[in-house]
């Protein structure tokens, strides 16, 4: 099996939990410090060996392919300013080898809508799948440790991490069973289950790596409320053919898809910022 290259972006979601906010922009912009989050995100695929980014977006996204793509009123603009590194930023926020490439979702039918959208491009191999407002920071990064899983294994790896019972019915929730330190096959897989039908606290965090396999069961899943296909349905049929692996990433992770998750993801940038960090940490400190 050839290695993962390919990295899905669902990004055609309405954002509604930040309304006003997203109103008029995606919530997959909103900045962690001076980065969006589909910054950070595709800076973890970039980092993991993936080449081929592919953002599946809706009809309010265009500021989405206006960011990955050439300024050149603005790098004008800096040249005659004289703002030589922030010129060399703005041209290099992603290495030349990358392509990216813009899918519409023309309705918002879920998860695995989004992700079976993007079959065209992804064909017979392995790719990636990141929501970018799951922001997670690990070293090395959690997709580059999942890629490693993968190259290893040979099969679908989700990235999974354990959360109180009580949140249990806001993740998709997995039993499974050890194979190495980090690494446990799964057995099942259950979308948003009442903590008391949980078939344990294991919860899927917003990466996956997936055969092309899964297409076919995207395509043969029986639609959800709404019409909705949902991805977790057919990692759940794909598990009774072949072997789905869930994986314990090493590093945290901050929610942004909630107000209070943003938040922290904010102080805890803000405090690292190699511009503003010392002297942000020494305003937090006098509150």
């Amino acid at each position: 099996m050839k290695k993962v290259k390919k990295a899905v972006f669902p990004v055609a979601g309405l954002g509604t939990r930040f309304l006003p906010a997203t109103k008029a922009s995606p919530k997959e912009m909103m900045p962690i410090v001076d980065k969006p989050l589909i910054q950070y995100a595709v800076e973890e695929a970039v980092a993991a060996g993936i080449s081929d980014m592919i953002f599946v977006t809706g009809r309010t996204k265009r500021s989405i392919e206006d960011h990955f793509d050439k300024a050149y009123e603005l790098e004008s603009e800096l040249a005659l300013r004289n703002k030589a590194e922030m010129l060399e930023f703005v041209r290099n926020l992603l290495p030349r080898n990358i392509n990216c490439i813009y899918i519409r979702q023309s309705e918002a039918l879920g998860l695995g809508h989004a992700v079976l959208c993007a079959k065209p491009v992804i064909g017979d191999e392995p790719f990636a799948v990141l929501l970018a407002d799951d922001l997670l920071v690990g070293e090395p990064p959690v997709m580059r440790q999942m890629t490693d899983t993968f190259d290893y294994y040979r099969c679908s790896v989700l990235g999974v991490l354990d959360v109180p019972r009580i949140e249990t019915g806001s993740y998709g929730i997995v039993r499974s069973s050890k194979v190495a330190e980090r690494v446990e096959r799964i057995e099942g897989i259950v979308e948003k289950p009442k903590p008391d039908d949980a078939p344990s606290t294991l919860g899927v965090v917003g990466r996956y790596i997936l055969t092309p396999r899964i297409f076919h069961h995207l395509e043969n899943v029986t639609p959800g409320s709404g019409g909705e296909i949902q991805l977790t349905d057919a990692i759940a049929s794909l598990i009774l053919e072949e072997q789905v692996l869930a994986y314990r990433y090493v590093g945290d992770r901050y929610d942004c898809g909630s107000k209070l998750g943003y938040l922290q993801a904010t102080v805890e940038f803000g405090r690292r910022h190699p511009e503003v960090g010392a002297a942000f940490s020494d305003y937090l400190a006098k509150l």
